[in-house]
């Protein structure tokens, strides 16, 4: 049985004024607390062991791609990380807090947002009503408004905000995943394949939000893909995934020198 977790141990955020989030002052990280850990991490599903042991750091101020080919356990892996499946075995630290037990809105609450695989936007809502929702772990009186930072973010946002979400394109769609996910202002922001399905133009500016988030030094940004180009780009730190373990990791300028692509080539 979860433990229960009691209200004062969940890190509550700052209040936001008009929507002006995201200042251009950032935070200085602590390198001995700022990250997420995760220890010895194992799942199963029936009778497959699917994640074996697994066991990572990515810090604030970091981007952390992980790389590996279908099926090896990547969208598992994140799922237990936001708690949308339990872990069986070993543990999840945030921000030096036990966060292994925790619900997925407890995880929010915590500071961690997750764009998912595939988007998962309200496609009946509209642009500005799926933004709106990113705010939930907001006061009511502090979640009346579409932080004005998404829309400098995303400009696209803007000029389609009273169009239904459903009713947009599919590198659209991922950017107004991203946008709901940041409108949290998460410390801990997990993507997982941004660029799957994506047209090369707007792959070129999802990656350079990623830049723009990770230049502020303030959240760690946990980068899952298959697209090698898209990673090693972004890059500060690599883990390579097989068969359920991370078999390789090292700093992202020494990706091609240590063959991380042909680990991960289809």
């Amino acid at each position: 049985m979860a433990a229960a977790i009691h209200p004062a141990q969940i890190k509550t955020p700052s209040r936001v004024e008009n929507g002006a989030a995201f200042s251009t002052k950032a935070r200085e990280p602590n390198k001995d607390t700022d990250m997420l850990q995760v220890e010895k991490l194992h799942q199963y599903y029936g009778g497959s062991h699917i994640l074996r042991g697994l066991s990572f750091e990515a810090r604030v101020g970091e981007v952390t791609c992980l790389l590996g080919r279908n099926g090896v356990g990547k969208t598992t892996l994140l799922k237990c990380l936001m708690g949308l499946i339990p872990a069986k075995e070993g543990s999840v630290t945030w921000e030096d807090q036990a966060i292994t037990q925790f619900k997925p809105h407890q995880r929010v609450h915590a500071g961690i947002a997750y764009v998912p695989q595939g988007r998962e936007i309200f496609g009946r809502l509209s642009v500005e009503e799926n933004l709106l929702m990113g705010l939930s772990r907001f006061p009511g009186s502090q979640a009346k408004e579409v932080p004005a930072f998404i829309y400098e973010l995303f400009p696209v946002l803007d000029e389609m905000k009273l169009r239904r979400g459903g009713d947009l394109s599919g590198g659209q769609q991922q950017q107004l995943a991203i946008g709901r996910a940041l409108a949290s202002q998460p410390r801990l922001l997990i993507l997982d394949e941004p660029t799957e399905g994506i047209q090369p133009s707007v792959i070129k500016e999802i990656g350079a939000v990623i830049k723009k988030l990770a230049a502020r030094g303030d959240m760690a940004i946990l980068l899952v893909e298959q697209f090698y180009d898209f990673a090693a780009e972004l890059a500060d730190q690599y883990l390579v995934m097989a068969r359920g373990e991370i078999i390789q990791q090292g700093r992202g300028e020494t990706m091609h020198d240590e063959g991380v692509r042909g680990l991960v080539a289809i």
